[in-house]
């Protein structure tokens, strides 16, 4: 029976540049839409799919403490894209041994209101060209 002492770590890497991990982060959500209709005629139902592009999205929400809610903005603005990595940081209990999503590009960035107590937020939004997940039970699995 898993304990589940596992930590998740969060990363970003800019294209040709190092390994940043994203600390503290607050949420990490990544979306996947692998879309497929089906085709239907006036003869038969079901008769075939039409497979659209998967699109991957992802959000996430970073306390403003340090330097990587700055670095996350100078992405966006600049258009620079980046992978972003999930991985397992402690313990062996998660389902997957690593979970890219790449070539991303932030989309919209908003930042809570600075108040008295807590430190402040900034959730980033956006979608990746392509994904690679490693899952501990299957294959490697690549989106385009």
């Amino acid at each position: 029976m898993p304990e589940w002492n596992t930590r998740l770590a969060v990363q970003y890497t800019p294209q040709g540049g190092q390994a940043v991990t994203i600390s503290p982060i607050d949420t990490f959500s990544p979306s996947f839409s692998l879309n497929a209709e089906a085709l239907h005629s006036l003869e038969a139902t079901h008769i075939g799919a039409i497979f659209s592009p998967p699109s991957i999205n992802f959000s996430m929400t970073v306390k403003a403490i340090g330097n990587v809610v700055g670095a996350l903005t100078a992405l966006a603005m600049n258009g620079t894209l980046f992978d972003i990595t999930l991985l397992e940081f402690d313990g062996d209990d998660w389902s997957f041994s690593s979970f890219v999503l790449q070539q991303c590009l932030i989309t919209s960035a908003s930042p809570t209101t600075a108040t008295i107590s807590g430190a402040p937020a900034a959730t980033f939004s956006g979608f990746g060209l392509g994904a690679a997940v490693d899952a501990k039970s299957a294959d490697p699995v690549k989106l385009p």
